[in-house]
């Protein structure tokens, strides 16, 4: 083998050794996840074959059509965690409540980590071939190790994340994390079954390209959003001299991926129905807080308009924020429109 090549195993191991206190439950947690996304990954290739396309004809937690691939991803990221003794608690967005710990399964509450998930990002795409993706994040637990997990196990700040990553499902499958300082892309090799490391140290580089939102919405965006929108096109007297281009796929991952690699920022503000309180969409805990720290790591900054994504505390599982993630100056930009216009 090229001893250039560098396996995710590998990597994760030369981290650990950085941490002589490490007993590797985290290095296994991670592993864990990445063999689930390789059977994502393969479940996904055969998708148009398979019977995993469509709809299964009722409506999840978050008020969405439950995908067939939605249900089938979750149930793979909970086989694949609850029974290792590494995870106390888990969260997925196609869940109303914690994941239950049962007396049957002692183990899962012996485990010190949070595991929180998205499990499939964007399903309703994959129909039509679009890049969908898994996003993940992993927190220490604040309740006493061998008690059943809480609500407050899971309540944390995503400045308290341990890690954060996600798994792209595209023309390759690659699996991008971050446990707080670097972040580092890793391509599945599918006749290896391996991942292997191809991105090392991804930074948000400058200056930005892109602006990714769903335009559609503009009439339901705040004055100050509005105004944003319309600098980074050009629009406005003190716009860059190079406006961005605009870039939208309708999935948050791909849409973050492209930003990540090649810059720029993808906004998704609340919407501002007449006589009604502003409405977002991003769920806080599942999409918009892991995909802020891997920002963070990468040199890049994520907000709710107002304030740092990482600093919001979360109230329940399932809440919803509006959602600026990308170079940092474009974000620190849309908050300084905000503050100024509403």
């Amino acid at each position: 083998m090229d001893p250039k090549i560098v396996t995710i195993e590998q990597h994760i191991l030369e981290r650990e050794r950085l941490h002589p206190e490490a007993t590797g439950t985290f290095s296994n947690l991670l592993y864990d996840i990445a063999l689930a996304g390789k059977i994502i990954a393969r479940e996904i290739r055969r998708a148009g074959l398979g019977n995993i396309l469509g709809e299964m004809g009722v409506i999840n937690v978050q008020g969405e059509k439950q995908m067939k691939l939605d249900v089938f991803a979750n149930e793979v990221f909970i086989r694949m965690n609850s029974y290792t003794g590494r995870v106390g608690v888990m969260a997925t967005e196609e869940m109303e409540t914690l994941m239950n710990i049962v007396p049957e399964n002692p183990t899962m509450a012996q485990g010190k980590y949070v595991l929180i998930f998205d499990p499939i990002d964007g399903s309703s795409n994959i129909a039509s071939n679009v890049s969908v993706g898994t996003i993940f994040s992993i927190y220490r637990r604040k309740t006493p190790i061998g008690s059943p997990g809480t609500l407050e196990d899971c309540l944390q700040p995503g400045r308290d994340m341990a890690a954060a990553g996600y798994i792209i499902y595209g023309s390759s499958t690659m699996m991008v994390y971050t446990a707080g300082r670097t972040v580092h892309g890793f391509t599945l090799e599918p006749s290896l079954g391996e991942f292997l490391l191809s991105h090392p140290n991804i930074r948000i580089p400058e200056p930005p390209r892109y602006g990714s939102t769903n335009a559609a919405y503009a009439r339901c965006w705040s004055p100050g959003v509005q105004r944003y929108h319309r600098y980074l096109h050009g629009m406005e007297t003190e716009s860059p001299a190079v406006p961005l281009s605009s870039r939208y796929v309708g999935s948050l991952v791909a849409d973050f991926h492209r930003n990540l690699l090649q810059g720029g920022v993808f906004y998704y503000p609340a919407h501002h129905a007449p006589g009604q309180p502003p409405q977002a969409k991003l769920r806080l805990l599942y999409e918009a807080a892991p995909l802020g720290l891997i920002a963070a790591a990468a040199g890049g900054y994520a907000s709710d308009g107002t304030r740092d994504i990482l600093d919001v505390v979360p109230t329940e599982l399932h809440q919803r924020t509006a959602l600026f993630v990308g170079n940092r100056a474009m974000v620190e930009k849309a908050e300084a429109y905000i503050a100024r216009y509403g």
